[in-house]
């Protein structure tokens, strides 16, 4: 089994903002935690890092294999984007 890890970096105004309900929210049912600049979400095959930046919220993806890295994509990329629906950020994951 090969480990797969994938990167997106978010342009947005509010990066510490989006990190802290994606986290806040996955915590309901997960393993999720935040301070200011930094977050993690332990999914069950996968496990999301986040960064706040300056105007970039970094997202780093690592997941068993294709299929569960696909899956995980959608899921955090379509929960950030429920809440940041008055200016939908673009979501553009990469290897590495």
């Amino acid at each position: 089994m090969s480990t797969m890890i994938t990167t997106a970096r978010v342009e947005t105004a509010t990066p510490a903002r989006f990190m802290g309900q994606l986290c806040k929210h996955f915590a309901h049912r997960i393993p999720a935690s935040h301070d200011e600049t930094h977050g993690r979400i332990e999914f069950a095959d996968a496990l999301c890092e986040l960064e706040a930046q300056e105007g970039v919220l970094v997202m780093r993806l690592t997941a068993a294999d294709e299929a569960a890295t696909a899956r995980m994509q959608r899921v955090v990329a379509d929960h950030l984007l429920r809440f940041a629906f008055r200016e939908p950020p673009q979501v553009v994951w990469r290897e590495g």
